[in-house]
């Protein structure tokens, strides 16, 4: 991509109402912009984030045997009768009429769908288990959005929902998406802590929150750091000592960034989604749920890895592997740019008519994880450097397809 014609523009100061580093950076590096008050359009550097995280999601759930499924927006007012959510959701639900009068509440989750969709298709022990999930556009009518991406009222989610002939069944599931989930976040670079949460709107048995340690994190939680148990403050408020290893515990500012339901039969009993066991008994569905607000891990990712110039995204979901910067008029760095892209590397070639001070101004806030330098001073070398890091290294340009271990 020339950055000459990338559809962003980078800015020298924050907005006003920025407080959250991820607000600040992610709006001054032109990765989203802010339609109104919790409301965000993805721009295209911000969208190329975004779709690595889902890919990256997507590869983790499919690997536990989880299908992909696409639910509608607008749920009928009746389904949410059916739990009695209607009226009791926290955010309140977003509700609208069609022409004909009739009540629809904006999917802010949807165990309603998923629950109403099992009912019809499991009837059987021999339908079990399935796991469903979906991407797609949550609306919540919250108070007060803040925080960028941390807290908005319209926002992309992964919901997974699981069914089991049993509560040992569940458990079992349950711990898989533990484990993919602490993969996927891996990758993301992110160390979090799984604790013991409440369930809220959603309701179940048990809930649990992957939570990342950060000073402008909303959430505030009770850790021990001697043997890893947490739990939320909201779900434990008098706790001191740690109910495991008896340590004094300590109180941390973290951010969620997922969540984890045991939701037992509580759906399936309220919505008559039943199946015929082995021995021929008439038995509730046992569920699961699990999400991901996949904009919110996006901001995590900036608050954690951020220094005073700019983003420093991990390599898996960075917006371009490369940036190559290009500070004198000649044919080489286009050549570069050319030969790089053809054995599919993903470069964002500057080539704009800057300044160098400009140009490395705007890479360091951008954020991209390899930079390449072409300019007077290197000759017929190429400056490379890792963002983040100060040291650099100076390659042969005819080196350079041995470096980046590409073969001809």
């Amino acid at each position: 991509m020339y950055q000459s014609k990338l559809f962003t523009k980078t800015l020298k100061s924050p907005p006003k109402d920025a407080v959250s580093i991820n607000h600040q950076l992610l709006t001054r590096a032109g990765f989203i912009k802010q339609l109104t008050s919790g409301i965000w359009s993805f721009l295209p550097l911000g969208w190329r984030v975004y779709k690595k995280l889902e890919k990256i999601v997507e590869k983790e759930l499919d690997a536990i045997g989880s299908q992909e499924v696409f639910l509608p927006t607008l749920i009928p007012a009746e389904l949410w009768r059916e739990t009695g959510r209607w009226d009791t959701m926290d955010p309140p639900l977003f509700k609208c009429k069609d022409r004909h009068e009739k009540w629809f509440g904006l999917g802010s989750t949807h165990e309603e769908v998923i629950t109403e969709l099992s009912r019809f298709y499991i009837n059987s022990y021999r339908d079990l288990p399935q796991a469903l999930y979906q991407i797609q556009n949550k609306f919540r009518n919250e108070t007060r959005p803040s925080g960028g991406l941390l807290r908005t009222k319209e926002f992309l989610m992964k919901d997974l929902y699981s069914f089991h002939q049993s509560e040992e069944d569940l458990r079992k599931f349950y711990q898989k998406v533990v484990k993919a989930y602490q993969k996927f976040f891996k990758v993301c670079k992110l160390e979090t802590v799984l604790v013991e949460a409440h369930s809220g709107s959603i309701g179940g048995n048990k809930s649990q929150e992957f939570m990342v340690f950060s000073e402008t994190g909303e959430d505030k939680i009770l850790y021990c750091p001697r043997c890893g148990w947490g739990t939320n403050i909201e779900k434990a408020p008098d706790e001191e000592k740690c109910p495991k290893c008896f340590s004094k515990l300590e109180k941390k500012n973290a951010i969620e960034i997922g969540h984890v339901f045991e939701l037992g039969a509580l759906y399936s009993e309220k919505m008559s989604a039943f199946f015929v066991d082995q021995k021929g008994k008439r038995k509730p569905l046992i569920m699961g749920c699990y999400g991901i607000g996949l904009p919110r891990l996006l901001a995590t990712i900036v608050e954690v890895h951020h220094d005073q110039d700019g983003i420093i995204w991990p390599l898996r979901v960075a917006p371009f592997e490369y940036h190559l910067l290009s500070f004198k008029k000649d044919k080489e760095a286009n050549r570069i740019y050319r030969l790089l892209t053809s054995y599919g590397k993903e470069v964002l070639f500057d080539e704009r008519d800057l300044s160098p001070g400009e140009k490395l101004k705007d890479a360091d806030l951008i954020g991209i994880p390899k930079r390449l330098i072409i300019s007077q001073k290197t000759g017929k070398m190429i400056e490379y450097k890792e963002r983040g890091n100060k040291k650099t290294k100076l390659i042969k340009i005819k080196d350079l397809m041995k470096f980046f271990n590409i073969n001809f």
